[in-house]
């Protein structure tokens, strides 16, 4: 069995080679406002330098409260460095040349069967876990490597 951060980027990387990914904390409340049903997974992810940033941590608690309500498996993930390596980003920079915002990344539901890696299930799975012990927002850490 592997741990829930390699599980967790074994499913990003499965979801963003079938399109299942949404970036961006506007886009994901976008999505989910329009169709709670189809997301999975929510991470918000966040470094250190992130911890102060107010008007993020307020997105982040409604975000929270709408996975709780909608019944969508959430985690906070440290590590943005190695998000973006999974995710494929250079510097984090979209096309446009602004950095792309990670902090927030819903994973749909698939159309097909074929990518739903062991990893979609070890992740749920430990989200459930957390909560049965009373840790309704799990954490776990992205390691650079």
């Amino acid at each position: 069995m592997q741990t829930a951060s390699e599980a967790v980027e074994q499913l990003v990387v499965a979801a963003q080679r079938q399109d299942c990914l949404t970036v961006g904390v506007y886009e994901s409340a976008k999505l989910m406002n329009v169709d709670p049903d189809c997301v999975v997974l929510c991470l918000l992810a966040t470094d250190e330098e992130d911890e102060g940033d107010i008007a993020l941590q307020i997105h982040f608690t409604l975000i929270q409260a709408f996975c709780c309500d909608n019944d969508i498996h959430i985690l906070r993930v440290s590590g943005m460095k190695r998000l973006a390596q999974l995710l494929g980003e250079s510097g984090t920079e979209s096309n446009a040349g602004e950095p792309r915002d990670l902090h927030c990344i819903l994973v749909t539901n698939p159309h097909t069967d074929s990518w739903k890696t062991q990893g979609l299930a070890e992740v749920a799975s430990y989200c459930e876990e957390s909560r049965c012990n009373n840790q309704w927002v799990p954490y776990i850490s992205l390691q650079a490597r």
